[in-house]
């Protein structure tokens, strides 16, 4: 457990941000000089305004990056439709409930996006987990136009035993075309594997899935199946980190 910390939050610090009052976590490990847990905001936007809000978000990112760095920003193209996905890592719990109170008291007012209370539809966050064997996002990487989620939930009590079949899988499916994240979720929607894939487009994807599958390689066998699916092909923003 070198290099672990573990801290005691007390829960009124972040809980109206997370959920409700009763989750009570009374602690959180982060290893130095590592981004511990990965924040998955999905928007809803209305209909044919994903352009218009990709916009304001830039602007105002501007003000946001002074304090954490995005992890990556995309919409759907596929699957559910008119949506938004942002993942920002960060230390720890901690981390993210003074990342966000500082931003949003900037003098400058731009955070949050200024389009962001009159084109949404609904929001819900998670907080992720990297699986083990995930390399962390440290900065902007070029590794394609269209990236695929892949959602997995299982029965409860079942993802800590699949989850690191996933981990121990990422170096042989690396070799092939890197894996942006596998992360396990957290808080919020609970016992979910979430995988995120970066394809140069589709050609490639189909490529790629096709290479992996002769060499074995991806996916895992482990010895539980997932009790439901949802795959969203996405494309980056264009202040996405993540190309």
């Amino acid at each position: 457990m070198t290099g672990i910390k573990f801290e005691n939050l007390p829960i009124k610090s972040w809980s109206d941000t997370l959920g409700p009052p009763e989750i009570e976590i009374l602690a959180i490990y982060t290893q130095e000089g590592r981004y511990m847990i990965y924040e998955m905001r999905r928007y809803i936007l209305q209909p044919g305004k994903v352009a218009e809000w990709e916009k304001s978000f830039a602007e105002a990112y501007e003000v946001r990056g002074k304090y954490s760095q995005l992890g990556g920003l995309w919409h759907t193209e596929l699957g559910p439709l008119n949506e938004v996905i942002h993942i920002w890592p960060y230390e720890n719990l901690q981390h993210r409930f003074e990342t966000r109170a500082a931003a949003s008291k900037d003098a400058s007012g731009k955070w949050p996006p200024s389009a962001s209370s009159h084109l949404l539809v609904s929001q819900e966050t998670d907080i992720l987990e990297p699986v083990k064997g995930m390399t962390d996002w440290t900065g902007p990487q070029q590794w394609g136009n269209l990236y695929e989620m892949r959602q997995y939930t299982y029965a409860p009590g079942t993802l800590s035993k699949v989850a690191p079949a996933f981990g121990e899988a990422i170096p042989g499916r690396a070799e092939i075309y890197p894996v942006a994240g596998v992360f396990t979720s957290q808080l919020g929607n609970l016992n979910r594997l979430i995988q995120l894939f970066p394809f140069k487009d589709w050609n490639h994807r189909d490529e790629v899935r096709t290479e992996f599958r002769k060499t074995g390689v991806w996916p895992p066998h482990t010895d539980a199946s997932p009790v439901a699916q949802l795959v969203r092909h996405m494309i980056p923003a264009d202040c996405s980190p993540l190309h």
